[in-house]
């Protein structure tokens, strides 16, 4: 009897051990067998051509988390990218460059920490010509960086941009103060951008073109990525009228300096001073002035030495030095389209003057036209988001 209740209890203790190591009803593996490999998935998949560079590659695990991924493309660089918080997705940012393969390597780790490598390849569609920034404007050269509360952001292409929405998209605006703005289309080769209002005082901005590989129209992609740091300075804000024949200065709302001013005498609409938001364009120690439209020998031409100069437009307004004009500065409008003030006067002015300062003048029949110079402010929101192929928004701060 003690031998038959021995076994008994040996082949009770000899089935729980098998009912262990067992899987149970639903599929999932007890104790004792290994978990799989995580596995891992591309988009686009391996081996694929001809992909967009605005393409975003998709690196996935499944079972795991991925524990890297580097995108290799040679010559053109490395691919970068971003991880999910939770670690099981992987996603490029920015784009990739025309005529390139990757090349994708993905390491993953499945739940027991065991690694494994899977790779992947994929080209991007060729590009047959590039396109690159002209000028940026605010630069160091011609304005300085620190700048008025006015100052656009304005960009020329090399080549015209077909593709507005993949450029624009790709221009962003970065700033200390979170500013509402958008961009503005004059042309195929022009972009601005300007806030809604005037740039807060003291805001640092940045522009960051991220136009490496971007598509700008058929079979052209943008040569290279640019930034450009900048700060606006304190707030200035000078206005004048061609009624009351006076410039008054405004700094951050208190009034720190009266001019008087003689603007354009009128009679011909050209010698009329345009009224409007005109921004200080440049500043010039000297300037030579010559009649608009009229050459040497015809009557009203003239050739005319000016010192102390800020310049308001493309169709030869500044503010300038008139020592001829005192006597009817503050009194009677005598200048050929001009806004005169006295030596005195200019000499101060051009030293307190930041580019993109603004300067308004009331009173004239003659509007400044928005694309006279950087007549921005000349138009309304409404009017300025009408070329705007991406509408408004907050810039990102910083």
């Amino acid at each position: 009897m003690g031998r038959v209740a021995y076994g008994s209890a040996g082949l009770l203790a000899l089935a729980l051990l098998t009912a262990c190591s067992a899987e149970d009803p639903d599929g999932v593996a007890m104790v004792g067998q290994k978990a799989p490999e995580a596995s891992v998935s591309f988009s686009p998949a391996d081996k694929t051509a001809n992909v967009p560079t605005d393409q975003p590659l998709v690196v996935a695990a499944q079972g795991g988390t991925l524990k890297s991924v580097r995108v290799d493309g040679g010559k053109s660089g490395p691919l970068k990218g971003v991880l999910s918080e939770d670690g099981t997705r992987w996603r490029s940012l920015g784009t990739a460059r025309p005529g390139t393969v990757y090349k994708v390597t993905a390491v993953s780790v499945n739940p027991e920490g065991k690694e494994g490598e899977r790779s992947s390849t994929f080209s991007t569609v060729k590009g047959g010509k590039t396109f690159d920034i002209k000028t940026v404007t605010p630069n160091k050269d011609d304005t300085g960086l620190t700048v008025g509360v006015g100052m656009p952001v304005m960009i020329t292409f090399d080549n015209p941009i077909a593709d507005r929405v993949s450029v624009e998209r790709n221009l962003i605006i970065r700033s200390s103060r979170p500013v509402e703005g958008a961009w503005h289309w004059f042309d195929d080769t022009h972009v601005d951008f300007r806030p809604l209002e005037y740039w807060p005082a003291h805001t640092n901005v940045r522009l960051e073109a991220k136009l490496a590989g971007v598509r700008g129209g058929p079979q052209m992609f943008g040569k290279r990525d640019v930034k450009l740091d900048f700060k606006i300075g304190r707030s200035q804000i000078t206005k004048g009228s061609t009624d009351n024949h006076v410039l008054t200065v405004r700094r951050d709302g208190k009034k720190i300096r009266t001019m008087p001013m003689s603007a354009g005498q009128g009679g011909q609409w050209k010698y009329y001073t345009t009224s409007g938001v005109h921004l200080a364009m440049s500043r010039e120690p000297v300037t030579v002035m010559t009649s608009p439209g009229i050459g040497p020998g015809s009557a009203g031409y003239y050739q005319l030495t000016v010192y102390n100069t800020v310049r308001i437009s493309n169709s030869g307004e500044y503010v300038h030095s008139a020592p001829w004009s005192v006597g009817s500065q503050g009194n009677s409008n005598v200048s050929h389209g001009c806004v005169n003030i006295s030596p005195e006067n200019a000499v101060w002015f051009i030293k307190n003057t930041l580019i993109g300062d603004p300067i308004i003048i009331t009173g004239s029949p003659r509007k400044l036209e928005p694309t006279n110079g950087w007549g921005h402010w000349q138009e309304d929101w409404k009017q300025w988001l009408k070329w705007s192929s991406l509408k408004d928004g907050p810039t990102i701060t910083f």
